[in-house]
């Protein structure tokens, strides 16, 4: 693994593999020797999932972790990356410490069958988050994992969203308040295009381009695909966040193509955001941003923080 994750991010650099699978006993079928120590193949979603429960038991000590298959497995490292990310900008709003504990509350667009984000958001900052979907099979496993890991059950609230054109309306509630939001949005415009962005990533494993390879892409339809892509999805977020503006401190998305930012701020602007800002996040060949946006005026920012975060 490349080095260049946050400064922060535990799971930076090589995976002791071998000491892992004594943390998971599935991870040891998968394993194969490599250049330096053992290896796994990258490419079979069994594998990774097998290595991504592995981290979780023994970074977090959880107690369970699983997802359905043909769910989306996610890297856990770089999705760390986007928490530490997050807890760099709110610490700009508290004389530059990272705001911890369950005073914190977030919002996670698209938890998934996963719960990635709100597990390491827990775990590393004990923050409290919700977590939304509108996939119900998603959340039923959501559920599952939150009600078989103790330090879960009451720092994890899950959220139906049951209407797949909203974002915020529907799951933030009168009287909420939410330090931020985060979302990883559906990157495709179709199917289709989802599939071709797994054969070139077959590719660039030297992997030669099997009908299984297609079979194994793993992902829901509502994980991945959405009606004009990525750039639909975050320009309808972003104009959906206005009439919540008092309710959330940092809004913020992953932007996996680069050429959409100057579009993505003219849509800030078009709602008259406050603030906006973008922040790079890279590990090995992938390379990613956040984009946050707020409402508020540092005044206001610094407000909230005072009245909201008890005194780290």
């Amino acid at each position: 693994m490349e080095a260049n994750h946050h400064p922060r991010n535990r799971m930076a650099g090589r995976y002791d593999l071998e000491s892992l699978s004594k943390t998971n006993s599935e991870l040891k079928a998968f394993l194969k020797p490599g250049n330096k120590g053992f290896t796994i193949d990258f490419a079979d979603p069994h594998a990774v999932k097998a290595l991504n429960k592995a981290l979780l038991l023994h970074h977090y000590s959880l107690e369970f972790w699983d997802i359905p298959a043909g769910f989306l497995c996610p890297p856990i490292p770089g999705r760390l990356d986007y928490i530490h990310t997050l807890a760099d900008v709110l610490a700009e709003n508290n004389q530059g410490r990272v705001p911890a504990g369950k005073s914190i509350r977030g919002l996670d667009i698209g938890a998934g069958a996963s719960l990635i984000y709100p597990i390491l958001a827990h775990m590393e900052y004990g923050w409290n988050i919700v977590g939304s979907d509108v996939s119900k099979e998603a959340l039923d496993n959501a559920n599952l994992l939150v009600s078989r890991n103790q330090k879960l059950k009451k720092a994890i609230d899950i959220r139906h969203q049951g209407n797949s054109d909203n974002f915020f309306k529907g799951i933030i509630q009168a009287g909420e308040y939410y330090d931020f939001s985060l979302c990883n949005p559906p990157f495709y415009s179709s199917h289709e295009e989802a599939l071709n962005a797994s054969r070139r990533k077959w590719n660039n494993l030297q992997k030669k381009v099997r009908q299984e390879a297609v079979r194994n892409f793993g992902g829901q339809v509502s994980e991945l695909v959405y009606p004009g892509g990525e750039k639909n999805f975050i320009k309808y977020m972003i104009r959906q966040s206005r009439p919540f503006s008092n309710n959330v401190l940092w809004f913020s998305t992953l932007v996996s193509d680069k050429s959409l930012i100057y579009s993505l701020k003219s849509t800030l602007a078009e709602v008259k955001v406050n603030r906006h800002m973008v922040r790079d996040v890279s590990h090995g060949n992938k390379k990613s941003r956040i984009l946050f946006w707020t409402y508020l005026d540092p005044a206001q920012a610094g407000k909230w923080a005072s009245m909201r975060w008890k005194k780290q």
